[in-house]
């Protein structure tokens, strides 16, 4: 019970927590551009409506763009359960903005499984179209910030490292 506790409510706080995950995906090994490819991608994945396929998906990119797929993993943190529902209403609507109007309904006030079953096609075509925009933005707004702290990072340790005398 206490470590799903902790999944939900860190016991350090969020903060905290934040901060050692930004350490921890710093510190990964790979190149600047590995690292930051790869928690973009989970971060783009993140913003596609195949929520058990989102693994799977960022493994496969991550393979052919040479990124670093625990930072991808990492990344795919972002669809979490209070991120999932906002994520797929944005995408949604962003997608029924896209597409020519009137070929995809309105969601009804009282949406439940069965209209999801029943019109498969009218809310994952949206959420599609809607996604892969959203996803295309998230990737760029996460990998030149984290490319440029990544390398930094690894700079500023590359020269304390310098710095240390060898011992003989």
């Amino acid at each position: 019970m206490d470590r799903a506790r902790q999944l939900v409510w860190p016991s350090a706080g969020w903060h905290r927590t934040l901060r050692y995950l930004r350490h921890r995906i710093a510190r990964l090994p790979g190149s600047p551009y590995s690292i930051a490819a790869g928690l973009a991608t989970g971060v783009a994945v993140s913003f596609t409506p195949f929520i058990g396929l989102h693994l799977v998906i960022v493994a496969s990119v991550c393979w052919i763009i040479r990124g670093n797929i625990v930072a991808a993993v990492a990344g795919t943190a972002v669809a979490n359960p209070w991120t999932l529902p906002l994520i797929w209403l944005w995408i949604y609507y962003l997608g029924r903005l896209l597409l020519p109007s009137g070929r995809y309904m309105l969601l009804p006030a009282d949406l439940n499984l069965s209209f999801v079953l029943d019109h498969p096609w009218n809310i994952l075509v949206p959420m599609t179209v809607g996604g892969m925009l959203s996803a295309a933005v998230a990737w760029a707004l996460t990998y030149f910030p984290i490319r440029a702290a990544v390398a930094a990072r690894q700079e500023r340790r590359r020269a304390r490292l310098r710095a240390v005398p060898v011992a003989k």
